[in-house]
């Protein structure tokens, strides 16, 4: 029995690393199994008995992958099931479930790996003929949620892809190395190596043009350019396409300021427990005056310094406005006071009508 046991939890440890990406050699699953050669095999023939369809490339640089079969594995989810899935996790996907989107995507690019294409026109029927009701600005940026599994799935498999980007100089080829996927509340964004350019670039995903071409070479994943991701897309898509770059300290704790500053906006950084530094960034100084401003804080510039003499303009301006409503709302108020005086010094009879 507890060989029986052994055995079967086994199984699921090699379905599980055989739904994670996309093909294994025999030595790398025996190492992750602790098990030999001969073990790894005879459990692959256990899968295929229960209704796995798993390829077996022969060679030295032969392995193993789970391939698209004619029906869904047993012990997963059937035809409905599987529908409905595929269907909830496309509305994540794109905006419907917040804090979700990027598990979703994972979760989908496994699932479109097994998904008969009988079931497949089934899910593209039912979201070709439905639309979500959202306000303006509410919703991510439109993705096909098929894009989105393509790259995620070149991520997984360490595949390079070709992509057509518009950039500067019109639309361009890119050959990239897909490392992660990044979301935002409102846009998906790919940290990839530009094979070309010979560096990191963040992509966003609204702006690629068509689907992307088939997955290349698979490649080792290099060293990323920081151990945060997130922050690092952040800062790229913050401040490194812009003319100007800021750096601002914030004299308030880092998250009651990150309740007022989207992670598309800028990076945070804490300084101490009551004050934190803003990495943002702008093409005009004016908006980055005024976005600074707008947080509702008390800050001072640290970068750069020619933002400050159009603070004191953007001050000035604000501080004569607000004096001209005041002054207008006082003669208002003159005018207002000295008509009720000339009413109630009226002879009787003489009042005028409203």
């Amino acid at each position: 029995m507890e060989h029986m046991l052994e055995t079967s939890a086994r199984l699921l440890r090699l379905l599980s690393l055989l739904q994670s990406r996309g093909d294994w050699t025999g030595a790398e699953l025996a190492e992750r199994l602790s098990v030999g050669l001969r073990t790894v095999r005879r459990d692959i023939d256990r899968l295929r008995d229960l209704g796995y369809p798993v390829d077996a490339t022969p060679g030295v640089a032969g392995g193993y992958r789970l391939a698209v079969g004619a029906s869904l594995p047993p012990l997963l989810l059937d035809d409905e099931e599987a529908v409905a899935m595929a269907i909830g996790l496309r509305t994540a996907v794109t905006g419907g479930v917040a804090g979700l989107e990027e598990s979703a995507v994972s979760a989908l690019a496994k699932l479109e790996h097994l998904l008969p294409r009988r079931l497949r026109h089934r899910v593209t029927a039912f979201l070709a003929t439905t639309v979500p009701l959202v306000g303006p600005g509410s919703a991510t940026e439109a993705v096909d949620p098929e894009l989105l599994t393509a790259v995620a799935a070149a991520c997984r498999d360490q595949r390079r892809l070709r992509l057509r980007y518009p950039g500067r100089d019109g639309v361009t080829v890119r050959n990239i190395e897909p490392h992660r996927l990044v979301h935002t509340p409102r846009r998906w964004y790919l940290l990839a190596w530009d094979v070309d350019r010979a560096d990191w670039r963040t992509f966003r995903l609204d702006r690629i043009e068509g689907p992307p071409g088939p997955p290349g070479a698979r490649f080792v994943p290099r060293t990323p350019p920081s151990d945060d991701v997130v922050a690092y897309v952040s800062q790229s898509i913050s401040s490194a396409p812009y003319r100007y770059r800021a750096r601002i300290l914030f004299h308030a704790p880092i998250d009651t300021v990150a309740q007022r500053c989207s992670p598309a906006a800028g990076r945070l950084e804490a300084r101490d427990a009551g004050s934190c530094v803003f990495h943002t960034g702008a093409d005009s100084l004016d908006e980055l005056a005024l976005h600074v401003a707008v947080k509702g804080f008390e800050f001072q510039v640290l970068d750069p310094p020619e933002l400050v003499p159009v603070l004191r303009t953007l001050s000035d301006r604000l501080r004569a406005a607000a004096d001209a409503a005041s002054g207008a709302a006082s003669d208002a108020a003159s005018r207002a006071n000295t008509d009720s005086t000339a009413d109630s010094t009226a002879e009787p009879g003489t009042r005028r009508q409203g």
